[in-house]
């Protein structure tokens, strides 16, 4: 199968830090794929450099057979690019509804309608289970809903790769399960790139996993695979292992 997204010889330096070295990386339609590592091992600089956030050192970037190693994110969002943040985004003083709204519509070309923007958000938030809450203002929602929030914002963008950033942070041991459905349901439609420290949910969505470590990849393989692999089992001092047994 074609890949959608490939990554060549990527890098990124920060001064005397090269946070992300020479990776080559690569993702095909449909995959649900992790990727993981110790703190400090550059993942979420790597995404941000697919996604438009941070611009490359060296190396190239092409998705769905297109070099957008030098194209700004905003049109990396119209070819089909969307990122959720580690960190939090909201926009606390608008309602959950206007946060869904406000970038699908700095987005749209095709002079959609108002009405058909509700429809849109309105699926969005149905799909992570929020329409009831699309009145309220963002900030009275708890974090982990606030992440879903997000969840939200991207797929109401209808993107092709949609990349989460750590988006378990937050949410509750019982609203885990419900995620790993949601990310199920999202991969029949979108190709999934997903950072995320909990190693339960990595085990159980995860099609094959990428494995960084000081900004170079370590091991990639499907899940009995990493989980097996001595080399990863040091760099998280035996972490995984214990979150697959």
């Amino acid at each position: 199968m074609t890949p959608l997204l490939v990554v060549r010889n990527l890098s990124r330096q920060f001064g005397g830090l090269r946070a992300v070295d020479d990776v080559d990386f690569s993702v095909v339609p449909g995959e649900i794929r992790a990727v993981i590592g110790p703190n400090g091992a550059g993942k979420t600089t790597f995404v941000s450099l697919v996604c438009g956030r941070y611009a490359p050192s060296a190396g190239t970037i092409v998705f769905d057979g297109e070099d957008i190693t030098d194209m700004p994110a905003h049109l990396r969002v119209r070819r089909g690019i969307a990122y959720t943040f580690q960190i939090t985004s909201v926009f606390a003083n608008l309602s959950v509804y206007d946060n869904v709204a406000l970038p699908l519509q700095r987005t749209l070309t095709d002079g959609r309608s108002r009405g058909a923007v509700r429809q849109g958000v309105m699926q969005a938030l149905e799909r992570v289970g929020l329409g009831s809450r699309a009145d309220i203002p963002a900030g009275t929602l708890a974090y982990g809903h606030q992440r879903l929030l997000e969840v939200a914002m991207g797929l109401a963008l209808k993107p092709r790769l949609l990349i989460l950033d750590e988006p378990t942070q937050g949410l509750a041991d019982s609203e885990i399960e419900g995620f790993i459905t949601l990310v199920r349901d999202i991969s029949r439609d979108a190709t999934v790139l997903l950072i995320e420290h909990n190693m339960q949910v990595v085990m159980a969505l995860a099609h094959r996993i990428t494995v960084l470590n000081a900004g170079r990849i370590l091991a990639e393989g499907t899940p009995p695979e990493i989980r097996a692999n001595a080399a990863v089992q040091e760099a998280y001092l035996g972490t995984i292992g214990e979150a697959g047994a």
